[in-house]
C-alpha cells in the first residue's frame, strides 16, 4: 500500500494536488455548515438510559408538559410593566405549559428584601426545546429590567460562548503555529505545510462528521476537539513526514526514491500512529454520554484524516517542491537544516541521551518522582457537573442562577424529581411518602405530590444545597433507599449528575481494556518487545496522573484563577479526567511510536544498545519536542475559552503533552532503556515469531545507514 502511494505521488502529484484543492472547496462548502446541524440539546452529559432520564420521561409522558421549569426570569418586584410583559411573553408562548411565581405566588417566589421576584416557565412535552428557549430569550431580552436565566437558556449561553471561543482559539493558535512552525522548521515553504494539512484535515473532518451526524446525534462541543485534534495531529505528522524527507534528500538526492522511502518508513509509522490515535476514540464510544462518544467520534474521524492527508498530499507536495521544500530560509537555518538531516551524533539530545544514561538509576527516580508528585493532588479530587456555574462571571443565566441562590430562600430551579408509579387512590400514602422525604438530610421542603395522570405522581425535593453539592448528590441516594407508595424513579439534574457518575465508572474498565489492548498491540508491531509496550503504558499512566494533578491544583483549588480567567467550581467536571486520558493516552502512545521505532531503526543498522536509543533521541528528539509545543499551541489556545470545562480540555491536554516530550521522553525513556539493556527487546518465542511475519518497522527495507 505505502509503495503505491509513495508511486502514485512521484507520477502524478499534479493531478493530486488539483483534486486536492477541489476537494477542499467541496469539503468546506457541505462541511463547514455543520455547526448548525450538530446537537445542542441539554442532555450531552447526562446518561439517557439510566433511571433519572425515565423518571422525567414518565412525567412527560403522563403529564403532557416537561417536570422542570426551564426558563427562569427575575424581575424587580415593584417594576409592575416589566412583570406585566414577561408574563405576558411567557404565558402567549405556544411552547410553554405552565407559568408559576411572582409575589403573589409565595414566599418562596419573592427575595428576602423583598426586592426582587422570579417565573419559571415549563414547556409542553414534545416541543422545539431549543427554538423556544432561543425565541424567549430574544424576546425576554428587550424587556427593560429582565433577566432570563434557568437550565435552557444557561445550557444555550454554553453553546454560544464555546462557538465564540472557537474562532478566538483559531485567531490566537493559526499565527503562533506559523511562528512557532518557522522556528522549528527554518524555512517558510516547510513551516506552511502544517498548516496547509491542518487545514485540509479540519475540513475533511467536518464533511464525514455531517454524515456521521445523519445517523447519530453528535454532540456540537466535538467542533472544538476537531479543531484543536485536528491542527496538532496535522502538525505532528507533518513534522515527521518532513523531517524524514528531508533526510532522505540528504541521503539519495531529490526524486522519487526520496519520496518512496519518506512513505515507506515516516508514512508508514504516521498511519500506524494514526490508528493508535483513533482507537482511544474508539475507547470513548462505550460511554452511553452524548459529550463523550461525540468526542470519541470526533478523535477517531481526525486522527484518520490527519493520516489520510498526510500520506496522500504531503508526498506529492514532495515530488513537486523536492529541495524547495527547504527554500526561503536564511543561511544559518540552512546550515542546521543539513545539520539536523544528517542526525549528526553532536546533537543536543545525542548529548542529553547519553548523559542520562550515565546516570540511568538516578534519572530515572528523579523523573518518576516528579511525575508522582504532580500526580498526588489528583487522589483528593472531586467532581461536578455542567450547569450555569461553568459560566464566566456577568453572563445573564449565571447571575440568575447566583441571586436566586443568594438572595431567596427554597428557590433551588432544580429540585429533585421524584416519578411514583400509584394510582389516583393513593394521595393519603403518597402525603405520607412525601412527609418522609422530608425528614431526609440534605431536603430543604418537599412539594405536596401532584396527580399527573397515567398511575404517576411527582412529587418535587427542594434541597438545601446548590444542584450538585456533595449534600445534594447524597439526598439523590437518600431518596432513592426510601421505599414509595409504589415503584419510584429520581430524577432532576442532581440525579442526572450522580447516574453520569455511575454510568462513567461502570464503563471504565471496558474503556480501559480497549486502549491497553490497542496499545500494546501497535507497539509489539513496531517494535517487536513485549517489555517496551509494558514501559510505555506505565509511563502513559504517569504522564496521566500528572497532568491530573496540576489540573486538580488549577481548577479544583482555584489556582492562577486571575491569569486564566475562570472562578473555580471547586472539582472537575467529571467527563474532562475521562476524555483526558484517552486522548492524551493515545498521544503518548504516538510519541512512544515515533521514538521507539527510531531506536529500532538504529540498533536494526548495527548501533549498540544505548548508541541506538542516542541516536533515536537524536532523530526524533528536536522533533518530538516541536511537535508537543505545537499540538499545546493547538489545544492550548482552548486555556482562552470562558467555560470552564473548554478551559480544562485545552489545558489539560497542552500540560500532558510537554509533560511527555519532555520528562517521559528526555529523562524516563533512556534511563529504562539504559537499565534494561538488551531486555527492552524481549518477546516469548511464539510472539518473536509472529512479530518475524507480520511485524512492521520504520526501517526501510533497501538501505538504513547510522549515522
Amino acid at each position: 500500500m505505502f509503495t503505491a502511494i509513495a508511486r502514485l505521488a512521484s507520477t502524478h502529484p499534479r493531478h493530486i494536488l488539483g483534486v486536492t484543492v477541489l476537494f477542499f472547496v467541496v469539503a468546506g462548502a457541505l462541511g463547514g455548515p455543520v455547526a448548525g446541524l450538530l446537537n445542542s440539546d441539554n442532555d450531552s452529559f447526562s446518561d439517557t438510559g439510566a433511571s433519572s432520564a425515565r423518571a422525567i420521561a414518565q412525567i412527560e409522558e403522563a403529564s403532557g408538559q416537561d417536570a422542570a421549569p426551564s426558563v427562569v426570569v427575575l424581575v424587580a418586584t415593584g417594576d409592575t410593566a416589566a412583570i406585566a410583559e414577561a408574563t405576558g411573553i411567557l404565558q402567549d408562548d405556544p411552547a410553554v405549559a405552565q407559568v408559576v411565581g411572582g409575589p403573589g405566588a409565595g414566599e418562596r417566589f419573592v427575595s428576602r428584601d423583598g426586592g426582587q421576584t422570579y417565573f419559571a416557565a415549563t414547556y409542553r412535552s414534545g416541543v422545539d426545546a431549543d427554538h423556544a428557549t432561543e425565541r424567549l430569550r430574544a424576546e425576554l431580552g428587550r424587556v427593560d429590567g429582565v433577566q432570563v436565566g434557568g437550565f435552557g437558556p444557561a445550557y444555550q449561553e454554553v453553546n454560544d460562548h464555546v462557538e465564540n471561543d472557537l474562532v478566538t482559539a483559531e485567531l490566537i493558535a493559526f499565527p503562533l503555529l506559523f511562528i512557532v512552525s518557522l522556528l522549528v522548521f527554518r524555512s517558510a515553504v516547510a513551516a506552511l505545510l502544517p498548516l496547509l494539512v491542518g487545514g485540509l484535515t479540519i475540513v475533511t473532518s467536518l464533511l464525514v462528521l455531517r454524515g456521521v451526524n445523519e445517523v447519530i446525534d453528535i454532540s456540537v462541543f466535538a467542533l472544538n476537539l476537531i479543531t484543536g485534534l485536528g491542527l496538532g495531529l496535522a502538525i505532528d505528522y507533518s513534522l515527521f513526514m518532513v523531517s524524514r524527507f528531508r533526510e532522505e534528500l540528504e541521503r539519495v538526492g531529490p526524486g522519487a526514491e526520496a519520496v518512496r522511502r519518506t512513505v515507506a518508513t515516516a508514512g508508514r509509522t504516521v498511519a500506524f500512529s494514526a490508528v493508535t490515535v483513533a482507537g482511544a476514540g474508539l475507547a470513548l464510544l462505550v460511554f452511553p454520554l452524548r459529550f463523550l462518544y461525540s468526542m470519541g467520534i470526533g478523535v477517531t474521524i481526525v486522527a484518520l484524516a490527519a493520516a489520510a492527508v498526510s500520506l496522500l498530499v504531503l508526498p506529492a507536495l514532495f515530488a513537486v517542491l523536492q529541495h524547495r521544500v527547504n527554500a526561503l530560509a536564511p543561511r544559518r537555518w540552512r546550515e542546521a537544516q543539513l545539520a539536523d538531516a544528517r542526525a549528526e551524533t553532536k546533537g543536543f539530545w545525542f548529548r542529553l541521551s547519553h548523559f542520562v544514561m550515565r546516570f540511568p538509576v538516578g534519572t530515572a527516580l528523579t523523573g518518576a518522582a516528579i511525575l508522582l508528585a504532580l500526580g498526588a493532588p489528583f487522589l483528593g479530587v472531586k467532581f461536578t457537573g455542567v450547569d450555569a456555574t461553568v459560566l464566566p462571571d456577568g453572563s445573564p443565566a449565571k447571575t440568575v442562577d447566583s441571586v436566586l441562590r443568594s438572595d431567596f430562600t427554597g428557590a433551588e430551579s432544580s429540585p429533585v424529581i421524584v416519578a411514583v408509579t400509584a394510582p389516583r387512590s393513593a394521595e393519603g400514602a403518597m402525603t405520607s411518602y412525601a412527609h418522609e422525604l422530608s425528614g431526609l438530610d440534605g431536603a430543604a421542603q418537599v412539594a405536596p405530590p401532584q396527580y399527573v395522570g397515567d398511575r404517576t405522581w411527582q412529587v418535587d425535593v427542594v434541597p438545601s444545597a446548590s444542584t450538585l453539592d456533595e449534600r445534594t448528590l447524597d439526598l439523590v441516594d437518600d431518596i432513592r433507599d426510601v421505599d414509595g407508595p409504589g415503584p419510584a424513579l429520581v430524577g432532576g439534574a442532581s440525579a442526572e449528575q450522580v447516574d453520569q457518575v455511575a454510568s462513567i465508572a461502570a464503563n471504565i474498565p471496558l474503556a480501559l481494556l480497549i486502549l491497553v489492548a490497542l496499545t500494546f498491540t501497535t507497539l509489539f508491531l513496531m517494535t517487536g518487545s513485549v517489555v517496551l509496550p509494558i514501559k510505555a503504558l506505565l509511563m502513559n499512566v504517569l504522564t496521566i496522573s500528572a497532568t491530573f494533578g496540576v489540573l486538580v491544583l488549577i481548577f479544583q483549588d482555584g489556582r492562577f484563577e486571575g491569569l486564566l480567567d475562570f472562578s473555580s467550581q471547586g472539582a472537575l467536571e467529571s467527563t474532562q479526567p475521562v476524555f483526558l486520558f484517552a486522548v492524551v493516552f493515545g498521544l503518548s502512545t504516538d510519541y512512544a511510536v515515533f521514538l521507539l521505532t527510531r531506536i529500532k531503526e538504529a540498533r536494526d543498522a548495527g548501533a549498540g544498545e544505548r548508541e541506538a536509543v542516542a541516536l533515536g533521541l537524536q532523530r526524533t528528539g528536536r522533533i518530538v519536542t516541536a511537535a508537543a509545543l505545537l499540538f499545546a499551541i493547538a489545544l492550548g489556545a482552548f486555556a482562552t475559552s470562558q467555560i470552564i470545562f473548554i478551559k480544562e480540555l485545552g489545558v489539560g491536554t497542552a500540560l500532558a503533552v510537554l509533560i511527555d516530550a519532555t520528562i517521559v521522553r528526555a529523562m524516563l525513556v533512556p534511563s529504562l532503556m539504559a537499565l534494561l539493556g538488551r531486555a527492552n527487546w524481549w518477546a516469548p518465542g511464539p510472539l518473536r515469531r509472529l512479530h518475524d511475519r507480520i511485524g512492521i518497522s520504520e526501517s526501510d527495507p533497501v538501505d538504513v545507514a547510522v549515522h
